[in-house]
């Protein structure tokens, strides 16, 4: 009965990420496919992961199984996929299919008894297509598979981090006998997620982006740096503003003095 108290003042949290990649199927891959699905032109996989990648592994996070605080994972795919909710119960917690276009995926996290916890639901767009402005350009003129093929597999996450406040004792054992893996400090894999070029690939051995600490450090200082971008501009702006209000002015006069 004791464990089912909670321990007031005390706040836990588990870093995750959830999100997706995407790959141009072969030819040899869509030959494969049902003929309901002959217009597919990609391999996609969504999930939910812890954050920490695993070392020399070529998956986006996932170096620790959830199942010890999440008991079920619901993703909702559009409704022209047959059953489009899946519910998985066990790691890894993903669904895999092919596809042509791109959609919002609705994410359910049901947590284990012991917590206690409410479900709690995300959502993330299902991206197929690369980032990058020259593959982009690439496919406008020529949208054929092989242009996206050349940029490799497109990686999409986001970084989260999950907040039991005053939790249950015996849930508070369970997250305390499982400390996730630190996040590295630094890159150990300079690819950035919008990127994923066979090139950048050979160079990192790997290329698999993945999630640092140094990131949040960077994520300020280019806010940081496009507030200054934005004051620097609203500057411009309120000095010509200030031009153009005084050469009304001036009008104005010339306009009295003629009548």
């Amino acid at each position: 009965m004791a464990e089912r108290i909670r321990v007031r003042g005390v706040t836990i949290h588990r870093p995750l990420i959830y999100g997706n990649n995407a790959v141009v199927l072969t030819p040899e891959e869509k030959s494969l496919l049902p003929v309901a699905a002959k217009d597919h032109t990609h391999r996609w996989t969504v999930a939910v992961r812890s954050a920490a990648s695993a070392n020399d592994s070529d998956i986006v996070g996932g170096a620790d199984d959830l199942n010890y605080f999440i008991k079920r994972v619901s993703f909702k795919l559009h409704e022209t996929y047959q059953n489009p909710t899946r519910n998985v119960d066990k790691p890894p917690f993903e669904v895999s299919e092919t596809g042509w276009g791109e959609f919002e995926v609705q994410i359910r996290i049901t947590f284990v008894p012991e917590s206690g916890e409410k479900v709690i639901v995300l959502y993330h767009h299902l991206k197929l297509h690369p980032w990058t402005l020259q593959v982009a350009a690439e496919e406008a003129v020529n949208p054929a598979p092989e242009i996206s093929a050349k940029s490799g597999p497109v990686h999409s996450w986001q970084y989260d981090e999950i907040v039991f406040h005053d939790p249950f004792q015996s849930f508070l054992n369970i997250l305390t006998a499982h400390p996730p893996t630190p996040l590295p400090k630094n890159k150990r894999k300079p690819v950035p997620f919008h990127i994923s070029h066979p090139a950048s690939l050979e160079a990192s051995k790997g290329g698999t982006p993945e999630f640092t600490m140094s990131m949040e450090k960077e994520e300020g200082e280019r806010l940081e740096a496009a507030k200054k971008q934005v004051h620097a501009e609203q500057e411009k702006l309120k000095g010509l503003l200030a031009e153009k209000e005084a050469e009304l002015q001036q009008l104005h006069k010339q306009i009295a003095e003629q009548s």
